[in-house]
């Protein structure tokens, strides 16, 4: 599978770990550091997944699936979540997200929630 994935996370070891697994597993993966520069990538670039942190400085994860919402961008997302965001992660659902995953996640079970939305 060579899905292109664009990630949004603003922890800076995160960001990159997962990005270095997620290219070692295949995938082609653009990270960036927080909500508006994800929306000014989803503006000239189709991705397969997005993968969304939902606290972030500048454009929230929900934020930017509230773009993707109103510009008819049907790519799936999966929002990461701490685990008390649990009522925010069940509302990005009800706004379009196909699942999430709860921090601190491992990078299996996030490439299981990965393929299983890229299966759908």
């Amino acid at each position: 599978m060579n899905a292109h994935i664009l990630f949004a996370e603003d922890d800076d070891g995160l960001r990159t770990i997962v990005a270095d697994e997620l290219t070692q597993a295949g995938f082609q993966v653009e990270a960036v550091i927080d909500g508006a520069i994800a929306i000014d990538k989803l503006k000239g670039n189709t991705y397969d997944l997005v993968l969304l942190d939902i606290r972030m400085p500048n454009k929230t994860g929900v934020e930017v699936l509230e773009y993707m919402k109103s510009q008819n961008l049907r790519t799936r997302v999966i929002m990461a979540t701490a685990v008390d965001d649990m009522s925010i992660a069940i509302q990005t659902l009800k706004l379009g997200a196909n699942d999430f995953v709860t921090k601190p996640y491992s990078v299996t079970d996030l490439i299981t929630c990965i393929d299983k939305v890229l299966a759908w």
